[in-house]
């Protein structure tokens, strides 16, 4: 315990130069010792954690470049492997690339996961590789011959209490002090000079023949250490695990890896699987294209129901295409990658948005045709009159998000204006989607609804000329309303 306190102390005062140095950190808390808390992503070795909590963002540097000097100050250390990681928004996945090899054969992992780590370890873009193969060592077994130590009375139970007094300790009673609300264990212990391996061999347990040795029936060997066992559906699996170094998408790594598994030759016999973000994602992606898929379908049947034409409800749901390009461009233009939650959500938002501009336009149409017979002069009309509302309702809504696609902060009362926070970061994707999405499908729509509703009315026109009765030659048919007349 003591030596893990002094090498999680090299590295706290590293952290505490920084501190003194940059006055960057609000706290400082240190855990040294065996972790109590143990999940799929903590390492066996580890032996401290130091939890870091940041100024306000306006007093220090930026976040990445706090953490990137202490990985630089924290590289020299030797024999300590330092980790900084950083809280992960949305669900706890760990680390954000992570592959899982699993097979029902456990031989098999160990050299399957070594041969993915060493590619992972070159690859560029990856850092802090680990994986979950148990820790070297061994560990002393001991085999109980049953028969023999019938014999001598002696059974698996008592064996194993009296090996309790060289380990951890044999609980033979409780009591609770005055002064205390909970009981405290009596555990009986050999001396601490008496705690060692060979001293397995030399214990006596009472028997009916007397004290007898241990090792009259029970054979002590080594073995390799196991660690923790994991399974996955009756599977034993192992993982390995990396972060990301900033800049870097772990989508880009996640395909580089499939890439390489393809020609890599791993045995048949194990399974490989993605973990961590890329999991997360699939199932986010999966979700919001259901929702998608309902959000446009019910939309659909209100459109139908109050239009009575599916030409119109097509038209108006066209707009959720051409804004998806918008998105896609926006994106590009101010070189934010797609992510799939804030993204997503925010397609789905703007697919009830730019609807409205052509619900307005095809309404208009409709019934300013019921007063003009010409179908020409109606889309203009209808143009003329639908164009301020339109810009002024797309012009509105960009401006208001303005603000988060900048990522400023504005304080009205102190009257200043911040940019970069990390609170803006979370709507930035969410809100470049939006204005993008709508900027470019409204300049569209202006467009190409008239176009459509052009396009509708020429074919009508063409249909009801075809249909028309050819007149008989040189016979002239009587039209009704003459007749009426002669009468």
């Amino acid at each position: 315990m003591a030596e893990k306190f002094g090498l999680v102390s090299e590295v706290e005062r590293l952290i505490l130069a920084v501190q003194a140095e940059r006055g960057e950190f609000k706290t400082i808390y240190t855990t040294a010792g065996n972790l109590s808390s143990r999940d799929d992503d903590q390492q066996e070795d580890m032996i401290g954690r130091i939890q870091l909590e940041f100024v306000d963002w306006e007093r220090r540097r930026k976040a990445d470049d706090i953490l990137a000097d202490i990985r630089a100050r924290t590289s020299r250390l030797a024999g300590l492997i330092v980790e900084v990681r950083t809280p992960h928004a949305g669900p706890p996945v760990g680390k954000p690339v992570q592959v899982q090899l699993a097979s029902r054969q456990p031989e098999l992992l160990d050299a399957e996961v070594a041969k993915v780590r060493a590619f992972m370890d070159r690859l560029p873009g990856l850092i802090e590789v680990e994986d979950s193969r148990p820790m070297p060592g061994i560990e002393w077994e001991l085999t109980v011959d049953r028969s023999q130590a019938a014999k001598f009375g002696a059974d698996v139970q008592l064996i194993g209490s009296f090996v309790k007094l060289v380990s951890s300790g044999l609980k033979v009673s409780e009591y609770r002090p005055d002064d205390s609300d909970e009981e405290i264990d009596i555990v009986v212990r050999y001396p601490i000079g008496s705690r060692t391996i060979h001293q397995l061999d030399r214990i006596r347990i009472p028997t009916d023949a007397g004290l007898v040795p241990i090792a009259n029936f029970v054979e002590r060997k080594p073995v390799p250490r196991t660690g923790q066992l994991r399974r996955v559906d009756g599977h034993r699996i192992m993982k390995v695990l990396a972060e990301i170094a900033p800049g870097v998408l772990a989508n880009d790594k996640v395909r580089e890896i499939s890439a390489w598994l393809e020609t890599a030759g791993i045995d048949p016999r194990v399974e490989v699987s993605f973990k961590g973000e890329d999991q997360e994602q699939e199932d986010a992606k999966a979700f919001l294209s259901k929702a998608f898929a309902v959000a446009l379908f019910i939309m659909a049947i209100i459109l139908v129901t109050q239009f009575n034409s599916f030409y119109s409800a097509f038209l108006i749901l066209s707009a959720v295409v051409m804004s998806t390009v918008g998105v896609m461009l926006g994106l590009l233009i101010t070189g934010q990658p797609f992510g799939i939650v804030m993204s997503g959500v925010g397609v789905i938002a703007l697919a009830g948005i730019v609807v409205n501009n052509n619900i307005v336009l095809i309404d208009t149409y409709d019934r300013l045709k019921k007063t003009i017979r010409d179908p020409m002069q109606a889309i203009l009309r209808t143009g003329a009159q639908r164009l301020r509302p339109v810009l002024l309702t797309t012009i509105t809504t960009i401006l208001g998000l303005l603000p988060m696609v900048l990522q400023l902060n504005i304080n009205f009362v102190t009257r200043e204006i911040s940019a970069g926070a990390p609170s803006t970061q979370w709507w930035v994707q969410l809100a470049t989607a939006i204005a993008f999405g709508l900027a470019f499908a409204t300049v569209l729509t202006l467009l190409v609804t008239p176009s459509a509703l052009m396009l509708q009315a020429n074919i009508r026109a063409r249909r009801r000329a075809v249909e028309a009765p050819p007149e008989s030659a040189g016979v002239e048919l009587p039209r009704p309303g003459l007749a009426e007349a002669a009468e």
